[in-house]
């Protein structure tokens, strides 16, 4: 079938809209026609090359939309149902075993490859023949039809709006699962989360969840703190009002009685602010890392610091099993009590290219891009 996307080329800043088409599903594919797709900071580095991805290539990985077809090896999803769309897993390893699948041992391949365990690829041009590589992250969402890796397939409650439930599948899940699945913090705690992007606000609505009392968050920019207070923080610091990196965690103790917070989400992606998430730790405290750096960032820790019972770790994708964690977010979303809509902002396909600017320049917490569905 012809199909309408946004194509990543090589040497071009920009997003192009093309009409590709679209192979059938496999015998463990799923068709899935996208109804909105989240756009997410990782799109935009391999759009730009920051992280190594074929190119040309459809991007997107954070599709919901309705099935339409199932392949012959699919069991338990049905023509018509609600899905989001996450990133692909094996589902033999030990990790997908116990439910670690963002640990999988075949996860690079699976996501970042674009193309399928065979390298085969779903989409081509239809009047050059050129491949297009597909299954970014086992989907490819950045078009208004997807054939997907059944792995990468999520059902969700039908009564639940599809166009917020995208973000779920990676940034949203990254930073509620930071907090309630890496972190565990007790009723009662202290929790500082450094980067008020898309991840560090999920951080946020999870730590009022978790039923934290004092949460802190901690960003440059006045909006998105202003938010963080709307979504449960009880205090806010603009770090920008002194850059120093021994500031920062002064304040926070002053804000906790001397002791330090209890838990940690760092979000903004920068060693410097790492450091200073470490040092505002508590004794017996945790600090976990979910923002991407460059591969090779190294980060110095004060050893005696660490010694008096403080642990830090990263996270990747809020240790989450999406099969079980997204339909939670979702009904809780449902409920009005992890209010996604508070962050995203609506674009159309045609206007990807000024979704993508808005979200570097920070006056978008969360593109998401609504597909059309015209006859093709």
């Amino acid at each position: 079938m012809n199909i309408y996307a946004a194509v990543s080329v090589e040497n071009n800043p920009l997003l192009q809209i093309r009409q590709l088409r679209l192979e059938e599903p496999r015998d463990n594919e799923v068709l899935v026609k996208i109804i909105a797709t989240g756009l997410c900071h990782t799109d935009i580095a391999s759009h730009q090359q920051l992280i190594n991805v074929p190119l040309p290539a459809v991007l997107g990985h954070e599709g919901a939309g309705i099935v339409e077809r199932v392949g012959s090896g699919v069991q338990h999803i049905q023509p018509g149902d609600h899905v989001v769309l996450s990133l692909a897993s094996c589902g033999e390893c030990e990790k997908c075993h116990i439910g670690l699948p963002t640990y999988c041992r075949e996860h690079w391949p699976l996501n970042w490859h674009a193309r399928r365990s065979d390298e085969s690829v779903s989409l081509q041009d239809p009047t050059s023949g050129e491949a297009i590589h597909s299954h970014f992250f086992g989907q490819s969402s950045f078009a208004n039809y997807a054939t997907v890796n059944v792995r990468s397939v999520v059902p969700v409650d039908k009564t639940i709006p599809l166009e917020y439930l995208g973000p779920l599948a990676c940034g949203m899940m990254t930073g509620a699962g930071a907090v309630l699945n890496s972190l565990k913090p007790e009723a009662g705690s202290s929790i500082a989360i450094f980067g008020m992007g898309a991840v560090g606000l999920a951080a946020v609505m999870a730590a009022v969840l978790a039923g934290c009392t004092t949460i802190i968050a901690v960003d440059i920019k006045a909006h998105r703190l202003t938010l963080a207070k709307s979504l449960g923080a009880t205090h806010s610091i603009d770090s920008s009002e002194d850059r120093s990196r021994n500031s920062l965690p002064t304040l926070l103790q002053e804000l906790t009685d001397g002791r330090g917070v209890d838990y940690v989400v760092e979000a903004a992606g920068s060693p410097a602010v790492m450091e200073s998430a470490i040092a505002a730790l508590a004794e017996n405290g945790q600090c976990v890392l979910t923002g991407v750096v460059a591969q090779n960032a190294t980060l110095p820790l004060n050893i005696m610091h660490l010694l008096r019972g403080r642990l830090v770790r990263g996270s990747i994708m809020g240790d989450a099993a999406p099969m079980s964690f997204i339909p939670r977010l979702a009904c809780l979303f449902q409920q009005g009590r992890f209010p996604v809509d508070k962050l995203v902002r609506f674009y159309g396909l045609d206007q990807i290219n000024q979704a993508m600017a808005d979200s570097q320049s920070g006056s978008t917490i969360k593109a998401v891009i609504k597909m059309q569905h015209l006859a093709v």
